[in-house]
């Protein structure tokens, strides 16, 4: 019974099995071929054939992004699968010839298996992923085929990642991330060597092609960090407003609208109070004796002086909810800020590459000028009159009183944390890659 049941059921699963196993190889590589025609779709629906690149077409930067997603996707898909039958035909051909040849996989279907092959390397060998930045970067080489001994001696892949063929595109190109201005040391000074590298580009019949490749890149570099300085901005902001006006407003206006709500939440707010009516109070006795009002009586006097305290208990009533509002709204903002950063990593590197190529793209002069103006505003002699009014600002937009020794600690340790930090800069940094600018910067400070 046992033998019985093993021939007509076990068995012809495990022989299907065994047969989807030898397929493998070439369910792999169909599979591959897919994934090249749908990238080759995408090409000549969308980009004339061309290559899928910004230059190839005139899209908009989201639209870009999603044919590169959809690119990346097709090219992962592709490189697993010829990953997957590079290693199964090496198991095949090498533990079970026989059954391969039986099946017909390893040499009858040679010119099949070449021609998709190459179909595949023309389309995927257009591209390739640098890890060195976290915006995927895509490079053009030339298809490299494969010939008929190299089909019959696949070894199994050690990377998915299509190496460049291309000998033209420099070393530069497939570098992990470049280094900072702020890291690049040399032998020779940096003045020569940039002369040696202007006069190559120079005598290059490319540097043309190169220079507007390159304005290209920046534009966009600069289009892209003013637009994320921006959104930086702008949407805090508007995260505030709307919040404060849809969200916050309502529920703290529900919960204060009461009569047994606090009007001052803080002393200081009660004692601005005081000094708004003893004001108004000493104001009516000096018109009285100037004779500019009609001298009044005391129970005129009482009349004017409370209703003066409702408009005043109602406007402090009023600024003690908006306080309240400022800060749940300042917690939407911090949120909305936070998941910004985490949103715009690739943002965030061409950002920094940008700051770091306008501020040690400066001269000497515009350094030390840019440099002294900061540490003169932020911690120079006039500075704690600044943090004085920005700590007092805070203090009054969340409704908290102003801590006198709160400030003065502030004003004791801050700046000066900020000009070690701006001193540790200049030794460590500046006076490596513009020493000039560290000479010229200490004869204007002196």
């Amino acid at each position: 019974m046992n033998n019985s049941f093993i021939n007509q059921k076990l068995y012809p699963w495990l022989l299907a099995s065994y047969h989807w196993y030898l397929r493998t190889p070439e369910r792999s590589l169909d599979e591959a071929q897919k994934a090249a025609l749908q990238i080759k779709a995408l090409e000549d629906e969308h980009f004339n054939g061309k290559k899928i690149d910004s230059e190839s077409a005139d899209y908009s930067e989201n639209v870009m992004d999603f044919f590169e997603s959809d690119l990346k996707k097709q090219l992962q898909i592709a490189r697993m699968r010829l990953t997957e039958f590079k290693i199964s035909r090496y198991f095949l051909s090498e533990l079970n010839p026989k059954a391969a040849i039986h099946e017909g996989i390893i040499y009858s279907n040679a010119a099949e298996i070449l021609r998709k092959l190459n179909f595949i390397d023309s389309i995927i060998s257009k591209y390739t992923i640098l890890d060195g930045d976290n915006s995927s970067q895509i490079l053009r080489t030339e298809p490299s085929p494969i010939s008929n001994s190299q089909l019959l001696q696949i070894e199994p892949a050690k990377s998915q990642i299509i190496e460049v063929q291309d000998s033209n595109i420099p070393k530069k190109a497939v570098n992990n991330r470049p280094q900072s201005k702020a890291n690049s040391t040399g032998i020779l000074p940096r003045s020569i060597l940039n002369t040696i590298h202007r006069l190559q580009v120079e005598l290059d019949p490319k540097s043309e092609q190169e220079v507007v490749k390159d304005f290209r890149k920046a534009q966009r570099r600069t289009i892209i960090s003013v637009r994320f300085i921006l959104l930086l901005i702008i949407i805090p902001i508007l995260t505030h407003q709307v919040t404060k006006a849809l969200v916050v407003g309502p529920i703290v206006e529900r919960f204060r609208h009461t009569d047994t709500a606090k009007i001052f939440i803080n002393d200081e707010m009660k004692e601005e109070a005081l000094e708004k009516l003893h004001r108004f109070e000493e104001e009516i006795k000096f018109q009285s004796l100037i004779n500019e009002t009609p001298l009044l009586s005391p129970e005129v006097m009482e009349e004017k002086i409370k209703e003066e305290a409702g408009h005043i208990k109602e406007e402090f009533r009023e600024e003690s909810s908006n306080a309240v509002k400022n800060v749940f709204a300042d917690m939407f903002s911090v949120l909305a800020f936070i998941i910004l950063l985490l949103m715009s990593k690739k943002e965030i590197t061409v950002f920094k590459d940008f700051c770091d190529n306008l501020v040690y793209g400066l001269s000497d002069s515009a350094k030390a000028f840019i440099i002294i103006l900061f540490t003169d505003v932020f911690v120079g002699f006039h500075s704690p009159h600044g943090w004085e009014i920005i700590l007092e600002g805070l203090s009054r937009h969340w409704g908290l009183p102003a801590s006198r020794d709160f400030i003065f600690l502030f004003i004791a340790t801050f700046p000066v944390i900020l000009d070690t930090i701006f001193k540790y800069w200049i030794f460590r940094y500046l006076s490596r890659i513009s020493p000039s600018a560290v000479a010229t910067y200490r004869n204007m400070n002196e």
